[in-house]
């Protein structure tokens, strides 16, 4: 069973899509954690652009990577730019990954156009988890 662990800086959003994702598509291969370098809590249009693709995240929690020190990651998977600049250095010999998605929560304009930005940003995480768990957990 493999350790993933997904970095964003405030964990609020494209870190928690990807950990739905990957627990999705990973099933039992993977135990899948996300973390910030900070914690803004779950947004709530997160949990929404998921909802309406099936997958429940509801019950996550914002973490902040400090939590995570004693666990043995195998992937290490940055989902923003600033999260690779700032994650803080903790003794792993995990394979790092590094997609700089968009970030939803900036979106601005009508309710249905951040809604939209909300939906592209998680169906390209929802691709790129469907391949990364392709690539890295099925033999």
């Amino acid at each position: 069973m493999k350790n993933i662990l997904v970095l964003c800086t405030g964990n609020s959003c494209r870190s928690q899509l990807a950990e739905g994702y990957l627990k999705y598509f990973a099933g039992d291969k993977a135990n899948v954690y996300s973390a910030g370098v900070e914690t803004h809590g779950v947004n709530p249009k997160a949990i929404a652009t998921m909802q309406k693709d099936g997958i429940d995240i509801s019950n996550h929690t914002s973490n902040n990577i400090l939590e995570y020190t004693g666990i043995e990651f195998d992937y290490v998977i940055t989902v923003c730019d600033n999260a690779k600049e700032r994650c803080p250095y903790f003794p792993t010999k995990a394979q790092k990954f590094h997609y700089n998605f968009p970030d939803p929560a900036k979106a601005t304009g009508t309710e249905q156009e951040i809604e939209a930005a909300f939906d592209s940003v998680r169906n390209l995480i929802k691709d790129y988890c469907a391949e990364f768990v392709k690539n890295n957990l099925v033999p």
